[in-house]
């Protein structure tokens, strides 16, 4: 008798272990075929990008950003158009990839990259030659792109030029701990350094630069681990250094790492930058044609300095300095032209939420929606800002107007709120809705979030 003449009897006579048995094998096939198929979905973008780039013999350059980074809008409009970005495209394959997305939160993952906007190029094997992190001027970019893609190798093949004192050595040393810096793993930096020949690392030490880059690692891994003492220890040596529009960085990497220690403690640390930090503001924001890219790190870093150093009033006066900075830039605070440039547009509406201006920030909120209608950000950012000061009935139509427009995790966020602002409002059965379509569409994803947004309920 063959197996399809079976008689249904017979096949309902098996043990029930095995009926078990098969059910959890069928369940079990039917979970590795959705992660295969998921794997592919996440894996498609780059292997598609490495494929054109063999065909081409090409560097492929991975573009990470996100519907919310300010970075992202200044590289937009200053960076990333004109003839340099159309030669670029020809030399190389531009993959771009949304963190919101899972492919984008997937590849952040792998490739370790921790700051928007961030560019990470490889060669056609996929292999790293090395990336840049955050906004960039044009006049930065493009030549930190073409020696990145011009490498002979990749980041391996980079450290291997370090072996001796000699001054193309050091210049490698440099570009290594820069990388390690940019991927934030100062932990690989600090293995990589006990490995070198004791001559070649008493060279790179001695090395102003390559002394320096040494010195931001320590305070990345200081403040990555909340040590107050080693930060303490290590900022001066970063601080004195020469950094540039970086010194918004690690000025604020310190003070965040300080803040639980006494005021008097954090003056003596950090009052020396008040001047410094006036300086860069004075020659590379408050002018003409700013010389920083991220000129909002520039004034928050400022304004948060003030703060620890317990000066309100210049923490005020800095943030009133930005506000009409910017007013100034998109036509005047009576005729904003907020199309004119996101980046500008963005930082005033941290500026006023940071000055306590909430009539303004509200009254900013449906201009910069009416500016921007294409994505969910500003509808959710007001709509949230609203659950968050206890206005539910208010929060709520914006909440729903940005939820059609949101996608990947921010899909979640925007549920999150809109389940919390029904809830507050005594509408359980809409809220528990809400959770349930968001869970569906966002499949396997984001589980961090997918908690958040249960808890809500």
């Amino acid at each position: 008798m063959s197996a399809s003449s079976t008689p249904t009897s017979r096949r309902r006579a098996l043990p029930p272990i095995f009926r078990r048995c098969s059910r959890a094998l069928a369940a079990a096939l039917l979970l590795a075929v959705a992660a295969a198929a998921q794997g592919d979905e996440l894996s498609a973008p780059i292997d598609e990008a490495l494929a054109a780039a063999k065909q081409r013999s090409v560097p492929v350059i991975v573009d990470f950003y996100a519907p919310w980074c300010y970075s992202c809008y200044f590289m937009a409009k200053n960076v990333k158009n004109g003839p340099e970005w159309q030669r670029l495209q020809k030399q190389a394959v531009i993959v771009s990839l949304d963190a919101d997305s899972p492919a984008g939160a997937h590849w952040m993952k792998q490739f370790a990259a921790r700051g928007l906007p961030s560019y990470v190029v490889l060669d056609a094997g996929g292999r790293e030659l090395g990336r840049i992190s955050l906004e960039r001027t044009r006049a930065q970019f493009y030549p930190e792109i073409a020696a990145i893609s011009a490498r002979g190798g990749d980041f391996e093949a980079l450290k291997a030029r370090v072996h001796d004192g000699s001054p193309a050595s050091r210049a490698a040393g440099r570009e290594v701990l820069a990388t390690f810096a940019a991927r934030r793993d100062a932990a690989g930096a600090e293995a990589w350094l006990d490995g070198l020949a004791p001559a070649t690392r008493q060279a790179l030490d001695a090395d102003p630069a390559g002394s320096l880059w040494q010195s931001r690692l320590a305070l990345q891994a200081a403040a990555g681990a909340s040590d107050a003492a080693a930060c303490t220890a290590v900022a001066p040596a970063v601080l004195n250094g020469a950094l540039g529009c970086d010194r918004a960085y690690e000025l604020g990497r310190a003070l965040e790492c300080t803040a639980g220690l006494p005021v008097a403690q954090r003056r003596s640390l950090f009052a020396g930058q008040v001047p410094v930090m006036r300086q860069l503001l004075d020659r590379q924001v408050f002018v003409p044609k700013p010389g920083c890219a991220d000129a909002r790190s520039l004034v928050t870093t400022a304004a948060d300095l003030s703060k620890a150093l317990g000066d309100d009033k210049a923490e005020a006066a800095l943030l009133d300095r930005a506000i009409a900075d910017i007013e100034r830039r998109l036509g005047g605070a009576s005729k904003l032209d907020l199309k004119r440039d996101r980046n500008l547009a963005d930082n005033l509406r941290l500026y006023l939420e940071r000055a306590g201006r909430i009539e303004a920030l509200d009254a900013l909120y449906p201009q910069l929606i009416a500016a921007y209608p294409d994505d969910y950000v500003y509808a959710f950012r007001h709509g949230r800002n609203l659950v968050e000061r206890g206005e539910f009935a208010r929060a709520l139509p914006w909440l729903e107007q940005a939820a059609p427009k949101a996608y990947g995790v921010n899909r979640l966020n925007v549920a999150r709120y809109r389940a919390e602002a029904l809830r507050k409002l005594g509408r359980d059965d809409d809220a528990k809705q809400v959770v349930a379509d968001a869970l569906k569409a966002n499949g396997p994803f984001f589980p961090d979030e997918v908690a958040k947004l249960k808890a809500t309920l």
